[in-house]
């Protein structure tokens, strides 16, 4: 068992002593106090474990809820139903508890009187509270900015107004400065180095550039600039590199119980033997969890092995699975199942309609048969691929990137499968016309078409690892949740062989005309399946739901109205979201 893990374990006990729902809890003095504590390296590790289970929970992170993978019951951002809530205490939401324990630790350590424990542990907390800070940037915008712990007799703290989207976030890179000069440089795949540091600032200043670029706020260039400098220094500097070993790295990759160091900079650590596990195969794989699929749209986007172009053919609407399956990009069929899949158990492997009802079935993080209820697999939180990839695309905001920048990072990713190298200026000369109706907000310039090809790049390699929503709210493409979620193509009933081996798989069938099939999976349209033309077409799922996005509200989530009445109104509302409260 790794030494994290079992510090974390053993220390559940102190972890539910020290941390908080809210920022009024107060030390337990009776168990622990300042005084005696924080002098040691190893007292600053055991409460700075808290920070980790607190702050970067791997849970659900491979949702990825968004336009691509759609789960049947969507995400209520997803499908405009979202309401203003009372409260919402999580760490994503408007919970301040592990921010309390974060001051709590930055108002203590000057009792460690090692200066470099002091700085490290210090470097810690500071990309802790840099990291807290963004999530609430990005979820609520203006955010109030605490660096002390309160008290309960302090009402001015607890009753102010937000501060502004530029102090918060200014603040967020002097904490995470801080961080990427003092944590230690000694690699860890399950701690927090100056690595992680950099991956964190490249993924901080990449979001609100673009944010602030495509919402009309002021400064991107600037936040592009910092992403640009502190993922060139991670790529220069750190000795990361693309995971490369055996004919299928990129599935290998994720399908390791343990987290590849090569590559991965930081990982939420399972083991069942301590009862840690999580449900990523279970979200793939059984019935109680398992997703909706990926949609057409993005299984679309994956070039031909080549590097042309897939909807340049003409007919590629209607290609069935296992042709279009064929000459694709490898991480297409390293991601989802497809002819030849064959599980640890030997036995050859399909789409599972019962499970992905857009028939386009995933398998990233397959680790064995063994594992599809519960898992002990590694989480990848920051990995090198990602710096990647930010690099490219904060270079390519800026209208900086090179086709040397490139080769230094998104054609790693695309040598890895053996893909074609992405070329700037072919890019640049014909930008593509699916992508562009996709992202309708990149501009018609010189470097529209490396930006549209860059998050093709971003959306295949990231896929599962819970990007895609936020990318979504920093582009401003939010109206694409309205859009239709299409799966594989039928052109009506009949019986279907979907790896082209000459037997037939699947059969669908009308309820007026079942006929006869020897097919082990049998459907019937418009009862278990559903296709977009009532009886042929693409599967398609929640098509009864009418989904709206306002353009006006809908990138920022509501303030809790609990929260807004204990201010008494100086806490404001998000523009758009009517919570009925006057102050």
């Amino acid at each position: 068992m790794s030494s994290i893990k079992y510090k974390i374990w053993m220390l559940l006990p102190l972890m539910a002593m020290i941390s908080c729902e809210s920022i009024l809890d107060k030390f337990p003095e009776d168990k622990i106090t300042p005084e005696t504590f924080f002098t040691t390296e190893n007292e600053l590790e055991l409460y700075s474990n808290n920070f980790y289970v607190a702050c970067i929970s791997g849970t659900g992170v491979f949702k990825d809820y968004g336009d691509i993978i759609i789960q049947p019951i969507l995400e209520k951002a997803i499908s405009g139903q979202r309401t203003i809530p009372e409260t919402d205490s999580n760490f994503d939401g408007w919970g301040w508890g592990a921010l309390r324990d974060i001051n709590f630790c930055l108002e203590n350590i000057y009792r460690c009187q090692n200066e470099e424990v002091r700085n490290h542990y210090e470097g810690l907390a500071r990309f802790f509270r840099a990291y807290f800070y963004f999530v609430k940037v990005r979820r609520f915008g203006d955010v109030p900015w605490y660096d002390y712990v309160i008290g309960s007799a302090d009402t001015e703290a607890l009753s102010k107004p937000r501060d502004s989207r530029e102090f918060v976030m200014g603040k967020v890179l002097e904490d995470i400065d801080f961080a990427i000069d003092n944590l230690r440089t000694q690699k860890d795949v399950y701690r927090v180095t100056r690595w992680t540091a950099l991956a964190l600032k490249s993924r901080i200043c990449l979001f609100e550039g673009t944010f602030r670029k495509y919402h009309g706020l002021n400064d991107w260039e600037k936040y592009l600039r910092e992403c640009a400098s502190a993922s060139d220094i991670f790529i220069n500097e750190s000795g990361y590199t693309v995971y490369t070993a055996g004919s299928t790295p990129y599935f290998n990759l994720f399908g390791s119980l343990n987290a590849e160091p090569t590559e991965i900079i930081l990982a939420k650590d399972y083991n069942a033997a301590l009862g840690l596990t999580n449900i990523v195969q279970a979200f793939c794989n059984s019935p109680g969890e398992a997703n909706s699929g990926v949609t057409k749209r993005f299984v679309n986007s994956y070039l031909m092995k080549d590097g042309s172009r897939f909807t340049d053919k003409s007919n590629y609407e209607t290609i069935g699975f296992a042709e279009e399956m064929k000459n694709r990009d490898p991480r297409l069929t390293q991601t989802i199942r497809a002819a030849g899949y064959v599980r640890d158990d030997g036995k050859k492997y399909l789409p599972n309609f019962k499970l992905a009802k857009l028939g386009y079935h995933l398998k990233k993080y397959d680790c064995g048969v063994k594992y599809d209820m519960s898992s002990e697999s590694d989480l990848p939180l920051f990995r090198t691929a990602e710096v990647y990839l930010n690099c490219a695309e904060a270079k390519a905001e800026l209208g900086t990137l090179t086709q040397d920048d490139l080769n230094k990072t998104i054609n790693k990713l695309r040598a890895r499968v053996n893909m074609p190298n992405l070329l700037m200026a072919t890019a640049n000369a014909n930008p593509d016309p699916y992508l562009k109706e996709w992202y309708p907000h990149v501009e018609s310039d010189d470097n529209q078409g490396i930006i549209l090809e860059i998050r093709r790049e971003r959306a295949i390699e990231l896929v599962m690892e819970g990007f895609r929503y936020y990318d979504i709210m920093r582009w401003k493409e939010g109206k694409i949740f309205e859009k239709p979620f299409l799966g594989i193509y039928f052109p009506g009933p009949g019986e279907y062989d979907l790896d082209g081996d000459g037997t037939n798989d699947v059969y669908l069938y009308l309820s007026t005309d079942k006929g006869n099939s020897s097919c082990v999976d049998q459907f019937e349209i418009g009862g278990e399946l559903s296709l977009d033309h009532e009886i042929s077409g693409n599967l398609i799922i929640h098509q009864s739901i009418k989904r709206v996005w306002n353009e006006d509200k809908d990138y920022l989530y509501p303030i809790p109205t609990k929260d807004r009445i204990l201010t008494n109104g100086v806490l404001t509302q998000n523009p758009g979201w009517n919570d009925g409260l006057i102050f």
